[in-house]
């Protein structure tokens, strides 16, 4: 990132994991503003970080918003379905222009992602609380700078192969489970203009995304994928789209 640029990051989310007391315990803002809380510690003042949920009207993603967006990052479980599919298209084809996509946890079934792969991007999975190790199986990515060969996460959901999705153009991460599964956990690929990074860790009922080397893959998934057809700016302007503001 050049000197003085702006890296301009939206973070969606559906806004309705806070009906389960213990998602509401451990993301007491919501998932989307914790996601959003980590960038801004990371990425500092060169970045300038909004969040988006689904009953905006719009979602509060119109194209004004998309435009000004180098990276979404998309964070949805229950309400996939939900997404107008005028939105659907609106997103697709500004990733197909260069804007980049962070599609986290279970928005492997999110309809941008489906629409980007065109598989069913099905998994297996159960919920038993179990040790997830996230292992760093290509260390010189940009996306697994700064981190250590593993991560690990003392509970969690579990996710397992077969993900039906196609081949990542990138590997970078793979995770094991206490039971014995594996799954290509952090996934890399290009479509069109735009890179789409997809980290399977976080799931609302456990503190996944305050753990900082967590923070760090989000950040570096956000760098790394950022808008590439978009001009760089160099200072925060008053007519930026409402609600966006500076990074502390």
């Amino acid at each position: 990132m050049t000197a003085g640029a702006l890296l301009k990051v939206t973070v969606w989310g559906e806004g309705l994991e806070q009906e389960k007391p213990e998602a509401k315990r451990i993301y007491p803002d919501g998932i989307h503003e914790a996601i959003a809380a980590g960038l801004r510690a990371e990425l500092g003042e060169n970045a300038l970080v909004r969040t988006a949920t689904l009953e905006a009207p719009d979602h509060d993603l119109s194209g004004e918003v998309l435009e000004e967006t180098d990276v979404l990052a998309w964070w949805g479980h229950r309400a996939h379905e939900d997404v107008d599919d005028v939105v659907v298209d609106r997103v697709v084809e500004h990733v197909l222009d260069g804007m980049g996509l962070l599609v986290l946890h279970s928005s492997h079934f999110s309809k941008p992602f489906l629409r980007l792969m065109g598989t069913r991007c099905s998994l297996r999975w159960r919920n038993d609380a179990e040790r997830e190790i996230v292992w760093t199986v290509a260390p010189s990515h940009p996306i697994a700078e700064g981190l250590p060969p593993a991560i690990v996460i003392p509970e969690h959901e579990m996710y397992g192969e077969y993900f039906d999705v196609p081949p990542p153009d990138e590997l970078v991460f793979i995770s094991s489970f206490a039971g014995g599964e594996v799954f290509r956990s952090g996934c890399c690929w290009t479509r069109g203009n735009g890179r789409i990074f997809y980290f399977s860790p976080g799931h609302e009922t456990f503190p996944v995304y305050h753990q900082p080397e967590i923070k760090r893959v989000l950040a570096n998934g956000a760098r790394w994928a950022r808008r590439r057809s978009a001009s760089v700016d160099t200072a925060s302007s008053p007519n930026s789209p409402a609600g966006w503001f500076d990074a502390q």
